[in-house]
């Protein structure tokens, strides 16, 4: 909270509307995120516990799979809670250095986790198109290399953003129509020129989303190629098996950001419809991604057959 309290017109507090037009609702929409969100938390914090004490799961794809189960805590819990209070406490206010935090791990999240399904596709290509030369690659040492790069690529692609609505005076109205705080949302409360936070916000990071996109076609498009090569058919099948569920999560994390319908389907939509959907994108693929890889993972599935089976027999005894 320190780090962003830099302003010297630090303004008052701003005040979250929530679901502008389902007030009266906002008690019984709030059931279901939180049962998405418990499902999140507890989904992913068994994950991390398996890859944590489960020696054979400590492997370059586990590891970054435990990376990105933490960032989709980050992500759901930075906006989930809050909406929460909104809906069940009526604690709509929140300050502007809580504001400008909540932006940050909002959006940071966001570009950390594509940044991170990009290094999962380079994961697979390296398995599949040199399995005997794989730990010779992805050393440990290449691997923490790998981590702090794309950490720190993120951090450096959202901290201006909390500069740009820092400079900015807030004169006017301070509610804003959302459930969280996000940049642009909050920018246009103020009282001047937003242009360079319009740019900065739709040119920048999306333009690193789109080449995180690209990087990972590219994987894909080289590994299909590997695969194809394999002589026999049940080797294909078993290659491109190591790659259901990564792709099942990059499909669910990219295909309504870039879905080409979205755009006009949102237009024709109520604010509260983009407010709801906006929620729902925070907290449904941090809870279907443990899902997806405890499904279609061999060696996690195994482990939480064994782990919930231990608990039974605890639990009877």
């Amino acid at each position: 909270m320190v780090l962003f309290n830099l302003s010297s017109d630090n303004p008052g507090p701003f005040i979250l509307v929530g679901i502008p037009g389902l007030e009266q609702a906002h008690v019984w929409i709030g059931i279901p995120f939180c049962i998405i969100y418990i499902v999140a938390i507890v989904g992913n914090c068994i994950l991390l516990y398996l890859i944590l004490v489960e020696r054979s799961l400590h492997e370059p794809m586990f590891f970054f799979l435990s990376m990105l189960a933490k960032t989709d805590l980050t992500l759901s819990t930075a906006g989930i809670p809050k909406t929460l209070s909104i809906f069940w406490l009526g604690a709509r206010e929140i300050t502007f250095p809580g504001c400008l935090t909540q932006m940050f791990f909002l959006h940071y999240s966001f570009v950390l986790d594509s940044a991170i399904l990009m290094a999962m596709a380079f994961d697979r290509y390296v398995a599949i198109c040199s399995p005997l030369r794989y730990n010779s690659i992805l050393t440990p040492k290449t691997i923490i290399k790998i981590v702090v790069g794309i950490s720190f690529r993120s951090f450096c692609i959202i901290l201006p953003d909390v500069f740009l609505l820092i400079r900015l005076p807030f004169c006017r109205t301070r509610i804003i129509p959302h459930t969280y705080c996000e940049h642009i949302g909050v920018a246009w409360l103020a009282c001047a020129d937003i242009s360079i936070n319009i740019w900065y916000a739709f040119c920048i990071p999306i333009m690193t989303v789109i080449s995180d996109v690209i990087l990972i076609a590219v994987s894909y498009t080289l590994i299909l190629c590997a695969v194809f090569r394999l002589p026999s058919y049940e080797a294909r099948q078993k290659a491109l098996g190591t790659c259901g569920s990564h792709v099942c999560v990059i499909l669910m994390f990219y295909t309504p950001a870039f879905s080409p319908s979205l755009p006009t389907a949102l237009d024709t939509m109520s604010p509260a419809f983009h407010i709801v959907f906006a929620n729902l994108y925070i907290v449904i693929p941090p809870a279907l991604n443990p899902i997806v890889y405890g499904m279609k993972t061999k060696q996690i599935r195994e482990k939480v057959i064994i782990f919930f089976s231990i608990k039974g027999t605890l639990w009877k005894c």
